[in-house]
């Protein structure tokens, strides 16, 4: 019972040693409470515990119940830290006990083995007891000892026996009713999917597991190791240190399992050495060493060495002794067979190279480089890059580059969450900076260009996976969207936050991303590699596009035109970086009257970008429009302040593929036009009325009644009722038999005040007569209660011109969750990636919604970057805290430039030099950019 009902196993052991039970019965309670605290409280009253039950066995001379109790005591001695006293218990225990029994202690002891490392002695002692298991028809045992075989093939790098033995334990706990037992095996289906490189399912199969722990009230310290691990491999380092760490806490405050506080450790440690945080690492694998050591976990500890030796080298270190040190842990782990054996080979191939010890560099990178051809994506990754940094000539570099970062895109497309692709590019920064390199000694600017584009913005490259219509994950949504609004409200009415609310917030936030992240992948790969010709030819003779390379910390100029490709350097990348936060600074100051005086600051910092970031590049740009392709950790750059680039038609993309994508994506049909405005804008949108006048636009008042503006209307008619394909909603299915696209998708509440609109208040769009098209559709107007988040989402999907006027939310913390503020609550980034095809232009008027969260090896998080792969080829959106009042001429003298048939850019470009010319409208004017080519 202590593993299908641990908490009742509790209760009636105690309350049976209340009742002065006989020797043999006391035994057998004591050893529960003993299991109970081992697991899952303290291991010092466990031992107590389970001494008192091996005392008590040996009264009731019964040898087979001291064997069980003495392998028991086995398990709790090595986990606390006293490894030599919990063997010789063993000893003592396969010596005392025969046939079942003795098989029962063979798996335990076995057990021991794998948590000390041992995997030759687990997996002799599991083979020893299998067959004895079954043949005594102990299903309970046999699956048990199935599923550690399974976790030592794991280790040892076998995932095929690993899923035979899994599925075989998992058909047998199918007829039992051990619920601890049963989560322990979707926990260990969930390490078997991220062995075998499938991170979605492991994330689903270990929060299952979670949940199925939480229900029996235990905690779960060894999933928390195993989902950090996942976590890593995803990306998402300091989220993994976070984890271990609070682990750890937890651990210590219930004086639990000394061998559990040291995988913990060592877990922080390399995730802390991921996140860039090389001392903290260094901190947690010192103890986590010692820890080992004195466990006598050879095999753990080794482990723990090579992640100290990275971080002694992550610090700037790097001396013989190192490359030493990293080359014997690579022989032991060599020896033990385990998986990161290459990994340790390759740390002392790159300390030797470093030293300019070449032979000894080439030995290691030799063995290294063996594991190309084999095993997970991230061990082929490795191979691949010790072969690069081993190839002797720059045509072998590039092609070790090349299948190295090849190996990665296969894995990044199984991975269907936008966050994790862009994360999980983190894992190729070494083998683009290489090639990038090579590029530049040998192969001129348009191999380097390639380069650049290799790896840049990757992410963007094909459209995110849909969120599944996961019932849970929509009614988490909306749920969400009502929290977010009250807490705001609260915040807005009493000017402080509401604790509850907000920690529901948090909790519904953690859940939907959390199921996000469990999406698949639905494409293979990226099979449309960037052409440098086709690109030339897009740009004609009169468009330039700059491509910015950071090598070594130096800004590399790639110009783009004419048909060739021109490189110059500039400045330092840190410079830059602290340029462009003191312009962000200004910005913001100059969004308030009374700071004109700053407005010159300003004008000189941008003066000092352009030296920084174009460098002898500006001189030679032409006189037509520029396209500028900046690195992700420049996003902010106000580029339309840099005195070249002010008077020009300007726009920016995150990548010369993704502009090259934007200019071809047609718009579509029909011309839809939709404008939203949120609650709560100091402004109150005021251009949006105005734009609704000027196209004589379909509105709603407040409360919901519509208001039809008087240019070229006329009355709704039965056909206006008639949805255009692409905002047609297939609603889910239920008693009224509709269904809903993913683009409005959501789950809505019971009763009056839901989101989803009644069909008689379905708004029909009347046409004017366009000479040139036909008909063309009037534009529709959301505001009041009309613009909330599901009816926002279907009139955005498949737009030609959306406008939005709302408060933007940028978080830092969780790009995903940035927002716009509609009357229901925040629109954010996963409701967009919700929409069959996002608005072919859309205008974002709002504060903070051209900002991004840099991760990966170059990549971007956040709104305008979410709607790029889903159809949008234009996006003008702002960098900086702006001047309510002041966007609004903007945003009208913009509209001006696309009704006269302007792309985003002119039109905005114009838009700029038509606005008064004072700090706060310049400084309003200078924090918007145009994003794509539409």
């Amino acid at each position: 019972m202590v593993f299908a009902a641990p908490n009742e196993a509790l209760a009636r052991a105690e309350e049976l040693l209340g009742a002065d039970p006989s020797p043999l019965h006391a035994s057998i309670a004591h050893q529960v409470v003993g299991i109970w605290q081992r697991d899952f409280g303290d291991t010092r009253r466990a031992l107590a515990h389970l001494r008192r039950a091996r005392d008590l066995a040996a009264r009731a001379d019964s040898a087979e119940r001291e064997a069980d109790v003495l392998a028991t005591l086995g398990v709790a001695l090595v986990h606390s830290g006293r490894t030599r006293e919990g063997l010789a218990a063993f000893e003592q225990g396969v010596a005392r006990g025969t046939g079942h029994t003795r098989a029962r202690v063979l798996y335990r002891r076995a057990y021991v083995w794998w948590v000390l490392g041992r995997h030759g002695e687990a997996l002799e002692d599991v083979r020893r007891a299998i067959p004895v298991l079954r043949q005594a028809d102990d299903v309970i045992w046999t699956a048990r000892a199935l599923t550690l075989r399974a976790t030592v093939h794991l280790a040892l790098g076998a995932v095929e026996r690993a899923d035979a033995d899994f599925t075989a334990a998992e058909a047998l706990w199918d007829t039992t009713g051990q619920e601890h037992d049963k989560a322990d095996a979707v926990e260990s289906r969930g390490l078997a999917a991220f062995r075998s490189g499938d991170v979605p399912a492991a994330l689903r199969l270990l929060d299952e597991a979670e949940e199925r722990y939480a229900k029996l009230g235990t905690p779960t310290f060894m999933l928390t190791i195993r989902r950090c691990e996942v976590l890593m491999a995803a990306g998402l380092a300091t989220e993994a240190l976070t984890e271990a760490d609070g682990a750890i806490a937890a651990l210590d405050g219930i004086g639990g399992q000394s061998t559990r506080k040291a995988e913990l450790l060592l877990v922080a440690a390399r995730a802390a050495r991921l996140a860039g945080d090389p001392q903290t690492a260094l901190a947690r694998a010192a103890v986590a060493v010692r820890l080992f050591a004195g466990q006598r976990r050879t095999w753990y500890e080794t482990h723990a060495r090579l992640v100290l030796i990275e971080a002694r080298v992550a610090t700037g270190r790097g001396s013989g002794r190192l490359v030493a040190d990293a080359a014997a842990v690579a022989e032991r782990l060599a020896a033990f067979g385990a998986p990161a054996a290459p990994e340790a080979s390759l740390l002392a191939g790159r300390i030797a190279l470093g030293l300019g010890w070449t032979a000894d560099a080439e030995r290691h990178l030799a063995v290294a480089a063996r594991s190309r051809h084999s095993g997970p994506p991230l061990a082929r990754m490795t191979g691949w890059a010790a072969q690069a940094l081993r190839a002797g000539s720059a045509r072998g570099v590039l092609e070790a580059c090349r299948r190295g970062l090849d190996v990665l895109d296969d894995h990044r497309m199984t991975l269907g969450a936008s966050e994790l692709r862009a994360r999980a590019t983190a894992q190729g920064a070494e083998l683009a900076a290489l090639a990038q390199r090579a590029s530049l000694v040998s192969g001129g600017p348009r191999r380097l260009l390639v380069w650049s584009e290799r790896w840049r913005a990757t992410v963007l490259a094909a459209p995110p996976t849909r969120p599944p219509a996961d019932p849970a994950l929509l009614s988490g949504m909306t749920a969400f969207r009502e929290i977010a609004a009250r807490a705001e409200e609260a915040r807005t009415d009493g000017g402080r936050p509401v604790p509850a609310l907000e920690r529901e917030q948090r909790r519904l936030e953690r859940e939907i991303r959390s199921r996000t992240l469990h999406m698949r992948g639905e494409a293979p790969g990226d099979g449309d590699r960037f052409d440098v010709g086709r690109l030339l030819r897009r740009l004609g003779d009169d468009v330039r596009l700059v491509e910015l390379a950071v090598l070594d910390g130096r800004v590399h100029v790639l110009l783009c035109g004419q048909g060739r490709v021109r490189r110059f350097e500039a400045g330092l990348l840190a410079d830059a970086e602290r340029e462009a936060e003191h312009v962000q600074a200004g910005l913001r100051r100059l969004a308030h009257p009374g700071a004109e005086a700053r407005l010159p600051l300003v004008e000189a910092a941008g003066a000092r970008l352009q030296e920084l970031l174009l460098g002898p590049a500006a001189a030679h740009l032409g006189s037509g429009p520029v396209v500028v392709v900046p690195p992700a950790r420049l996003h902010r750059v106000p580029w339309a302040l840099l005195p070249v680039l002010r008077e020009r038609v300007l726009s920016v993309s995150p990548s010369a593929s993704s502009w090259l994508r934007a200019k071809e994506t047609a718009p579509p049909l029909g011309g839809r036009q939709v404008l939203v405005r949120g609650p709560g804008l100091a402004s109150g949108g005021a251009e949006v009325p105005e734009l609704a006048d000027r196209y004589g636009a379909v509105s709603r008042t407040p409360d919901g009644e519509e208001a039809w503006a008087t240019r070229g209307t006329r009355p709704a008619t039965p056909e206006d009722d008639e949805e255009t394909p692409a905002a047609r909603e297939v609603r889910p299915a239920g008693p009224d038999g509709g269904e809903k696209t993913p683009a409005a998708r959501e789950a809505t509440p019971a009763g009056p005040g839901g989101d989803e609109e009644a069909p008689e208040t379905r708004e029909a769009r009347p046409t004017e007569p366009d000479g040139d098209a036909g008909r063309r559709e009037v534009p529709t107007v959301l505001e009041g209660d009309a613009a909330r988040v599901p009816r926002v989402l279907r009139e955005l999907d498949g737009a030609a011109l959306a406008h939005i006027a709302a408060h933007g939310t940028f978080r830092a913390d969780s790009p995903l969750f940035s927002s716009l503020r509609m009357a229901d609550g925040p629109l954010i980034v996963h409701d967009f990636e919700r929409l069959d095809r996002s608005p072919y232009r859309i205008i974002l008027s709002c504060c903070d919604t051209a900002r991004f969260a840099s991760v990966g090896a170059d990549e971007l998080l956040g709104l305008v970057t979410a709607l790029l792969p889903l159809g949008t080829a234009g996006v003008v959106a702002c960098s900086a805290p702006v001047n309510d009042a002041a966007v609004v001429p903007l945003m009208l003298a913009l509209h001006k430039g696309l009704d006269a048939g302007l792309s985003l850019a002119e039109a905005l470009r114009d838009a700029r030099a038509a606005l008064p010319d004072d700090a706060v409208h310049q400084a309003t004017g200078w924090a918007f950019s145009a994003f794509g080519a539409a």
